[in-house]
């Protein structure tokens, strides 16, 4: 069975109404939410981590960055990492690399959701595939992954190099 269908009945299962959405290949969560034609703000990000050697899934809009500091204080662990690239496959099966949705309870993995996201009445996330994706309503995506909600993104620090004035001036 592959990652769809598999993603498709545990949501059938659930009982929760949810749109299937096609989109152009895209790679980064900024460029899905592109494709998707919804903002940034609305498109769910999965960042899979490691606390205390147990897998989580992290999820942030795709305007913002995991803070792995307050992240392992909302999971009241030691030690927290990012799970390594070679890692996905075994946490995700089926998906395709960087196409895991944030459906944790699927993978046996507890999921934590930022506030900045709870806060939107809809979401959109992968569906296991860099070609489609699922909106669901916050509601019903809460009734059925049962995430743990804290403040844990921020938005991307943007840097300007040093720089120097041009000859006229």
């Amino acid at each position: 069975m592959g990652a769809a269908s598999q993603i498709h009945e545990f949501l059938r299962e659930a009982g929760v109404p949810y749109s299937l959405v096609a989109h152009r290949q895209s790679f980064t969560a900024q460029d899905e939410a592109a494709a998707t034609h919804v903002s940034g703000r609305n498109w769910a990000k999965v960042v899979a981590c490691f606390v205390d050697g147990i897998p989580i899934e992290a999820v942030v809009p795709a305007t913002h960055l995991v803070n792995l500091r307050r992240l392992l204080e909302l999971a009241g662990g030691g030690q927290i990492r990012l799970a390594e690239e070679a890692e996905l496959p075994t946490l995700f099966p089926d998906c395709e690399r960087g196409a895991m949705p944030p459906l944790g309870p699927l993978y046996r993995q507890q999921v934590y959701v930022d506030v900045a996201l709870a806060a939107e009445d809809e979401i959109i996330f992968n569906a296991g595939t860099h070609t489609e994706a699922i909106a669901m309503g916050w509601a019903d995506f809460a009734k059925t992954v049962r995430p743990i909600v804290g403040n844990f993104a921020e938005l991307p620090i943007d840097t300007v190099g040093e720089f120097r004035l041009s000859f006229r001036e």
